[in-house]
């Protein structure tokens, strides 16, 4: 987030530097993740954790980013809501975090989130008090319930997780933004710089995103790249467009011209 956003980017009352969130799976190794989240300019990185060594042997992941990150554990690879909140509580007790990036998954080809049991877990975790991160389908009213549920956001997907192709229902999107109070941030499906600047111009409040960076030809490269899409689409964003128009407008004003 450059300094140029006013507005500072707070979930759950909590202010972050940056607007983007990034994923820690999925890199070459340990120092390409290293340099990407930092190049990337990142508070918020995602951790797996069923992926994660919890016994303390070993040097972990956990080892090498909790002096400098804000950990969000999330439930990836859960298939139903007993089993993401068991997830959850173990991540909480592990990692002293009441944090979590709530993803239960509905469908193993499309990775699409189970909007039931999403609801079941993201209500059990509230009321467990924990500060909830939903991922879930660009569905404005799921987004909605979870909301009202209070979930501290909501994270749509653009496009199915890894899939790389971008915001394909922008229209959904910004009904969500406009249908709930709490920060959208847009979730799955981005591929490059375009696609996270188009999350920001549409109001969105960050970006989250994992395989983008890692499975890009060169991780760290698109990293800063994507740094520098989320503050130039928040900026534009803040700006405000200029509407579109079916015919030109001329950018110099056409009274006084010489008649020809």
């Amino acid at each position: 987030m450059g300094m140029h956003d006013q507005e500072k980017f707070k979930i759950a009352g909590r202010d972050f530097s940056s607007r983007l969130l990034i994923g820690s799976s999925g890199f070459p190794n340990n120092q390409v993740m290293l340099e990407s989240i930092e190049g990337s300019g990142a508070d918020i990185v995602t951790v797996a954790i069923r992926r994660v060594d919890l016994s303390g042997a070993g040097e972990n992941i956990l080892d090498l980013l909790e002096d400098d990150y804000f950990i969000l554990p999330n439930t990836a690879g859960c298939y139903t809501a007993k089993d993401a909140v068991l997830t959850a509580e173990l991540a909480r007790e592990a990692l002293g975090t009441t944090w979590v990036k709530l993803e239960v998954i509905g469908d193993r080809d499309t990775l699409y989130p189970d909007a039931e049991h999403l609801l079941t877990a993201a209500s059990e975790l509230i009321r467990a008090d924990f500060t909830v991160l939903p991922y879930c389908t660009d569905d404005p009213v799921t987004c909605k319930k979870l909301a009202d549920l209070g979930c501290a956001a909501v994270m749509p997907l653009g496009a199915p997780i890894g899939s790389g192709m971008g915001i394909l229902n922008p229209y959904n999107i910004e009904i969500i933004r406009s249908s709930v109070s709490i920060p959208v941030i847009v979730d799955a499906g981005i591929g490059t710089a375009s696609d996270a600047a188009l999350a920001m111009e549409l109001g969105c409040d960050g970006v989250l995103l994992a395989s983008a960076i890692s499975r890009a030809h060169n991780p760290t490269m698109m990293a800063k790249a994507m740094r520098q899409a989320i503050d130039a689409g928040r900026l534009a964003y803040s700006a405000g467009r200029i509407p579109k128009k079916r015919y030109a407008q001329a950018s110099s004003p056409e009274d006084g011209l010489i008649s020809t």
